[in-house]
């Protein structure tokens, strides 16, 4: 049998660079190489148009994004069982109007 390896301590910094942005727009670019996530903020100025601004896009590696998929749904899942299920599409709500906070 093998030693059991032992996590490494994990130190978190911010870069010099670093904010925090809102997004309610997530596009999903795929190649052979790596997965986009492009960010956005939606809005709608009437109830036909939608308009999106992108304003960042992260590259991953595929396996670095099937690790974001397994956190996010382990995330999702805590909160869906602290607060209740998600809906994507909820029934009798139109897409709001003016800009999307």
């Amino acid at each position: 049998m093998s030693p059991t390896p032992t996590q490494p301590q994990l130190n978190l910094s911010q870069a010099p660079d670093y904010r925090e942005t809102y997004a309610n727009s997530v596009q999903v670019r795929v190649s052979v190489w790596d997965f986009q996530l492009v960010f956005g903020l939606a809005s709608s100025e009437s109830p036909d148009q939608v308009t999106i601004r992108n304003h960042q896009c992260i590259f991953l590696s595929p396996q670095q994004a099937k690790a974001l998929w397994n956190v996010l749904g382990q995330n999702i899942g805590q909160y869906e069982q602290a607060f209740g299920t998600l809906n994507l599409e909820p029934k009798g709500q139109a897409f709001p109007q003016g800009p999307v906070n």
